[in-house]
């Protein structure tokens, strides 16, 4: 009964603490299309969701480093991978920045949107894991 309890706390704290903080980004400008005249703001912006999955990541990496070391190869593994993912996404910001005169930045949004998913089924795995060790 206890484990499912904190599994379940630790379940709500990832969900408020580090998921809807990612999401800010993305449900301000939700907002702000709601309430602007058409065309004024874009509904969807890559960098908004380049913002969530480095939020997600970091978050991973922070979290693992505080588990002990009998899960070192399966630590080692989660943050090599968010290191890959961090930098997936600072070399898509750097393309965002480039702008649209050079890049498709709507295949840039699909790109940073299928990411910010697959990031998020990473954390998701990731804080289950973590549960499961607590």
């Amino acid at each position: 009964m206890e484990t499912s309890i904190s599994f379940e706390k630790s379940k709500t704290k990832w969900l408020i603490y580090t998921v809807m903080v990612g999401l800010i980004p993305i449900l301000s400008r939700l907002i702000v299309w709601l309430v602007t005249n058409k065309g004024t703001v874009d509904l969807l912006s890559p960098s908004d969701f380049v913002v969530f999955g480095l939020i997600l990541h970091i978050s991973n990496i922070n979290e693992i480093e505080h588990l002990s070391d009998v899960e070192k190869k399966w630590k080692t593994i989660q943050n090599g991978a968010s290191i890959v993912f961090i930098s997936f996404y600072s070399i898509l910001f750097a393309l965002i920045l480039i702008g649209d005169s050079i890049v498709d930045l709507e295949s840039i949004t699909y790109c940073t949107i299928l990411l910010a998913f697959v990031s998020f089924f990473i954390s998701y795995s990731v804080y289950d894991r973590i549960s499961k060790i607590n």
